[in-house]
């Protein structure tokens, strides 16, 4: 066996797994758990095997079976891909830890197969099957939010349902008119066929503006994002946390994947209306969702708000076709996953231990807690992009290929990002530690400890996810420190679309 030859076991073993929870399911409830828990940590270290693989030998790729790559199942793993693979490993069972000790079998199933559907877009090499498993995590989000309680999230898994459909089908239109131009759906194959048919042809550009539209709306851009506040708000804690983590991160990466990968620097250069497009959505995007986040008062809108904003920035840094631009934008991509998946995690945490949802209830957080309010400062300081968190080398190296391009406008946009990103975030900690002691919606202190009230149950979630929360607050710190290790091993990708 190959290293190549584990790529479909990537996509295969959740996907094939996702059985496993309902047959446990009709033999006894409780297997339920240890069965999707060992699924997921065998992706886990796949995963890993994957990425050292790539590390050694370079980007793999292989087509399944014996189909022609132009139609058939093409697999391929680089650098890039390989972190997205890894992060959708790991936050997949690090949020299913925080999941209802008596999951159901359904449950289990669609946990696994969001994780296979997420895997697939990293891995996949061809842009039909990109929308498949676009569909596949689509199908198996939408049923996970509606898991909550109440009507309310009932409500925001269809409205998530309509409006993810409609971005969906608005993809599969620009694979349409892709295929009609080039008669290929291998990613590969289609970049020269695309420079062939021409970049200012309309099926070409109608191709790229329906692409791009439709992950838009994946991504929650403004003004595609009324899904998502809803969505996160009425989620169950740990889906929040998954899809804090890897919705909006894994369309982003599809993006840039699709813009660079497919219709390559050369495509911007030629039809420049869509990098300025690219620009002033991004900036609406960022304008939009700081000022959302500046209003909300419940947390998780305002964390969902602040996603909104801050993939606005990444969209400014995929336009601007600049390699220190590009590799700000991965470098914020990777960064954001992290520090927005660690920040849901905290607010399950804290409402666990407190009950305490909305902005005004963090007042005195830090007394009550002081590890999470210190935990969510952390994290809140990536979001800002402060140093030495990764959100500040993300923003750092945008801001510099702004600068070197000339892109005055874009450079505005981060320096906006970053004041609008203060407001928010600093509202929250603000609220934790600087709120008056008289405070009338003060958490309860605790003798300033982070112990746990409430049944047993509450109390092992509540200390699992402040674990996740301080890991993410670590990897956050880490790799801001290190980011130009992060930026170097992303080096071949950027170089090879620049």
């Amino acid at each position: 066996m190959t290293p190549a030859d584990l790529l479909p076991l990537l996509v295969a073993l959740p996907l094939l797994a996702a059985v496993l929870p309902l047959l446990a399911a009709r033999v006894r409830r409780d297997l339920v758990r240890a069965v999707t828990v060992a699924a997921l940590l065998a992706q886990v270290a796949l995963a890993l095997a994957v990425a050292a693989f790539v590390a050694t030998d370079g980007p793999l790729a292989t087509v399944v079976g014996d189909i022609p790559a132009a139609f058939g199942i093409g697999l391929a793993v680089d650098e890039l891909s390989a972190v997205v693979v890894v992060l959708v490993a790991v936050v997949g069972v690090a949020a299913f830890a925080l999941a209802d000790p008596d999951t159901t079998g359904p449950e289990g199933s669609l946990w696994l197969l969001l994780v296979a559907g997420f895997t697939g877009v990293a891995v996949t090499a061809d842009v039909f099957n990109l929308y498949v498993f676009l569909e596949i995590s689509g199908l198996a989000a939408y049923a996970l939010v509606a898991t909550g309680r109440g009507v309310d999230a009932a409500f925001a898994a269809f409205k998530y349902l309509l409006v993810g459909t409609v971005g969906a089908t608005l993809y599969l239109l620009g694979v349409g008119y892709a295929f009609v131009a080039t008669g290929t759906l291998s990613m590969a194959d289609l970049a020269p066929a695309l420079a062939a048919a021409g970049y200012d042809s309309t099926l070409v550009v109608t191709a790229y503006a329906l692409i791009a539209v439709g992950l838009g709306v994946k991504l929650a851009l403004f003004p595609l994002h009324a899904w998502k506040p809803d969505a996160y708000a009425a989620a169950p804690g740990s889906v929040a946390v998954a899809l804090g983590a890897l919705g909006s991160t894994v369309a982003g990466y599809a993006l840039v994947r699709i813009t660079y990968g497919v219709f390559t620097a050369d495509f911007l250069a030629a039809v420049p209306e869509v990098q300025s497009l690219m620009v002033a959505a991004g900036a609406v995007s960022v304008a939009a969702g700081g000022v959302l986040a500046l209003r909300a008062t419940d947390v998780r809108r305002l964390l969902a708000y602040s996603s909104v904003s801050q993939f606005g920035l990444f969209a400014v840094g995929v336009a601007l076709a600049h390699p220190v631009a590009l590799t700000g934008a991965l470098v914020a991509l990777v960064g954001h996953a992290v520090a927005k998946g660690g920040l849901f995690a905290a607010t399950v945490a804290v409402e666990a231990r407190t009950g305490a949802r909305s902005v005004g209830e963090y007042a005195r957080l830090a007394a009550a807690l002081p590890v999470t309010a210190a935990v969510v400062a952390v994290l809140a300081a990536s979001l800002v992009g402060l140093p030495p968190t990764v959100g500040f080398a993300g923003k750092w190296y945008l801001a510099l290929g702004a600068v070197e391009t000339g892109a005055w406008v874009a450079a505005a946009v981060v320096v906006a990002s970053t004041l609008l990103s203060l407001g928010y975030a600093g509202r929250l900690v603000e609220r934790a530690y600087l709120a008056p002691e008289s405070t009338d919606d003060a958490v309860a202190t605790d003798g300033g400890a982070d112990a746990a009230v409430g049944p047993d149950a509450e109390a092992s979630r509540a200390t699992t996810a402040l674990a996740i929360a301080v890991a993410a607050a670590v990897v956050v710190l880490a790799v801001g420190v290190g980011a130009g290790a992060l930026a170097d091993w992303l080096a071949p990708v950027v170089e090879g679309w620049l």
